[in-house]
């Protein structure tokens, strides 16, 4: 996420980047626990979307607003 929110960053260089992804821990799928809906959830920020709260709150939102985990 870090990674992805640099590069739109670095090449892009827009006001703001917000980045969010949603991935599957197939190891705990698949051995050990087992657990079959393991999701994590992680974002990054950088210009606008981390120093205006406002800004970041409503990327957030929107962002989530239909969110339904895939699996």
């Amino acid at each position: 996420t870090e990674q992805i929110a640099q590069a739109l960053w670095d090449v892009v260089q827009p006001q703001g980047v917000g980045v969010i992804i949603e991935a599957h821990h197939l190891c705990m799928m698949m051995r050990g626990v087992e657990k079959q809906n393991s999701i994590t959830i992680t974002s990054s920020m950088r210009g606008a979307f981390l120093e205006d709260p406002a800004t970041r709150d409503e990327f957030l939102r929107l962002s989530m607003a239909s969110h339904r985990p895939r699996g």
